[in-house]
């Protein structure tokens, strides 16, 4: 099987279950950063520096039992729910095992704050 190129590629090809949760999570990240998804080291990344890669904001990644949604500076994310798990370096994520996991007012503010701090950096 060839590697994705596209988000809706890499969608495709998980699993049904995972599917749904990119149907809903996708075009929440899409609204906050219209143009901006690509793939880059094999799953979804949205950047504000004109490639994949480039000032990353967000992330999804699928595994065995969940799709990660993350947030490059998701540390200096304010984040009242304590929903967001930190990671590496300034990272920070959330796991998704389906659609119900998404709170869209939620995830859109935390896109928010993450592209305002790349924007400023």
């Amino acid at each position: 099987m060839a590697k994705p190129t596209t988000v809706a590629e890499y969608a495709a090809g998980l699993p049904q279950e995972q599917q749904a949760v990119m149907d809903v999570l996708v075009p929440l990240i899409d609204a906050v950063l219209p143009g901006a998804g690509g793939v880059w080291h094999g799953h979804p990344v949205w950047s504000l520096g004109g490639a994949p890669g480039k000032a990353p904001v967000a992330f999804v990644k699928a595994y065995g039992k969940h799709v990660t949604f993350g947030l490059w500076r998701g540390q200096a994310v304010a984040d009242a729910s304590g929903r967001l798990e930190k990671g590496a370096r300034e990272m920070a994520s959330v796991k998704l095992r389906g659609v119900d996991d998404i709170d869209a007012a939620l995830f859109t503010g935390w896109l928010e704050q993450a592209a305002g701090l790349e924007k400023t950096a």
